[in-house]
């Protein structure tokens, strides 16, 4: 068995919180939200972790992050560029927003070498995510075969603002048949609802979400590859487009290319998509330290 590896998104721009959330204290102990993803993928038997970031964010990654991870987990960096692109294609514009996930993770290639998951930085997914994923990756994942932790779209929503979210559907054999990214959803009457173009709103289904909690192995590279190339041949001269990794699975799995096996969590997802949310994210944080579910110092060294 080769051992999995932990893969972390974290080169976004943060524009909608208005600072690098990816490494913003979310505790007393100074600790963010990636620390305790690390943490919970640590507890399950992780040991490998690629942080894919912005070359010019290392020196941070490395104070935060990094340097007191390396006493418990191999970790690597992989950096996201906008100029790396697939032959052929060159940037021709002033961009400076980041190509999407896809692109991310195909950055990751180089220091990947058996299965891998790959999770948001500022996504606080709960420890049950990270054990059926781990329990995926090295007894189930294979050539086009990978899997995905899903959330109850109600639980994935803020009080704070609209967001993004990937709804999903699956087969009767519990694979994903269809994957569709919908912008604007907003909780209103505690009930999650679509915001239409007029800014009037309509109740939709609590239905099954992604929140970019997926398992892969290298095979899936070949494939992103592709996309991303594909992607660009309409999107090189735009400032804006980005392929996000759920559209490129909704194109495999609607070419018939994988199975994507869809697990479920009980779990809360909490998160940081705007400024306000934090409040709400530390009081969770204390509460948890209080109740001993996570330790007052997560990378302390005896």
């Amino acid at each position: 068995m080769r051992e999995p590896t932990l893969v972390i998104l974290a080169a976004g721009l943060g524009s909608r919180y208005g600072g690098l959330k990816q490494i913003d204290s979310v505790s007393e102990n100074g600790e963010s939200i990636i620390d305790f993803s690390i943490y919970d993928a640590y507890q399950v038997g992780f040991r490998k972790l690629v942080l894919i970031i912005r070359k010019e964010h290392e020196s941070l990654f490395d104070e935060h992050i990094a340097n007191k991870i390396r006493p418990f987990m191999e970790v690597n960096y992989a950096y996201q560029d906008i100029n790396d692109l697939p032959e052929g294609f060159k940037l021709t514009t002033n961009r400076s927003k980041p190509w999407g996930t896809t692109q991310a993770i195909l950055q990751a290639k180089a220091v990947i070498d058996g299965p891998f998951m790959v999770i948001n930085a500022d996504d606080f997914y709960g420890k049950q995510s990270y054990q059926i994923m781990y329990d995926f990756l090295t007894n189930e994942v294979n050539d086009g075969y990978y899997g995905m932790v899903s959330y109850q779209l109600s639980k994935t929503l803020t009080d704070n603002g609209s967001v993004t979210r990937a709804i999903c559907k699956k087969d009767s054999q519990g694979n994903l048949s269809e994957i569709v990214e919908v912008p604007k959803i907003i909780r209103k009457n505690n009930k999650p609802h679509i915001v239409k173009e007029d800014n009037s709103t309509i109740e939709v289904e609590d239905s099954l979400c992604s929140m970019n909690f997926w398992g892969f192995d290298e095979s899936v590279f070949p494939l992103l590859k592709d996309d991303f190339a594909e992607f660009l041949k309409d999107n090189i001269d735009s400032e804006k487009n980005e392929l996000v990794i759920a559209t490129s699975i909704a194109n495999f799995v609607k070419q018939k290319k994988i199975k994507v096996k869809v697990m479920a969590t009980d779990g809360q997802w909490f998160g940081v998509t705007y400024p306000q949310d934090k409040e709400g994210v530390m009081a969770k944080i204390a509460q948890y330290k209080e109740d001993d579910i996570y330790p007052f110092d997560l990378w302390s060294v005896d």
